[in-house]
């Protein structure tokens, strides 16, 4: 892994800690339950869960966000979230109803956090240099990815998967809109990347630009 950014296993996701020298910022959270599985490893590097700071979402889907009312709780963490998926997060039934696919169905099962701070493309976090948000939708409607200029590599939640070892668009079938997604693939294929970060995978480090660009040319 990168120097000083941690992949921790979670339940159903990968998390990432950013760990700064007082300070962790993390990177999703698991499905509900995943915080023993952060607190242990933060243990094991000779920090505590009250060193998490903030709490980044990179979308809303439960095995992303499911963990963050918890590590939150224990923490005093801010949780931020972009307000696209904020919106989706307070969907209605009748809201499934009309648009019956698994976007809104899963939205409907999932529980928003309370007071989320937003994330808008373009922010940049004060961590590891800067750390710059892309808004990203397509898997959702606020997906982001969040994208370091100084070490060169870009956090992309479920915006992009491995099958087979390869890197391919996200998953069709929980997915909103392939057409935004391309739209947004094509931007991260513009980046100074040399690393990519998944949430699911291991991480790719060959041709990233080469890579993305093949992906929607």
């Amino acid at each position: 892994m990168l120097p000083n950014v941690h992949a921790v296993r979670v339940i159903g996701a990968q998390a990432y800690l950013l760990v700064e020298r007082d300070e962790i910022t993390l990177v999703d959270a698991g499905h509900v339950g995943s915080g023993r599985m952060l607190r242990a490893y933060l243990t094991r590097i000779g920090r505590s869960v009250e060193h998490i700071t903030r709490i980044v979402c990179t979308h809303g889907h439960p095995d992303h966000i499911g963990g963050v009312h918890e590590v939150a709780a224990w923490s005093g963490a801010e949780i931020y979230l972009h307000p696209a998926d904020s919106e989706r997060l307070r969907i209605s039934f009748r809201e499934v109803i009309a648009n019956f696919s698994p976007g809104p169905i899963v939205a409907l099962l999932t529980r928003a956090p309370a007071h989320a701070q937003p994330l808008e493309d373009g922010d940049e976090l004060p961590v590891l240099g800067g750390l710059r948000v892309i808004h990203t939708p397509g898997h959702t409607p606020g997906s982001v990815c969040l994208y370091s200029p100084t070490h060169r590599f870009v956090l992309v939640g479920d915006m992009l998967q491995r099958v087979r070892g390869r890197v391919t668009l996200p998953n069709q079938f929980f997915s909103d809109d392939m057409t935004l997604a391309r739209r947004s693939i094509a931007r991260l294929a513009e980046l100074d990347a040399e690393t990519i970060l998944f949430s699911h995978y291991p991480p790719y480090r060959a041709d990233v630009r080469e890579t993305l660009r093949a992906l929607v040319s």
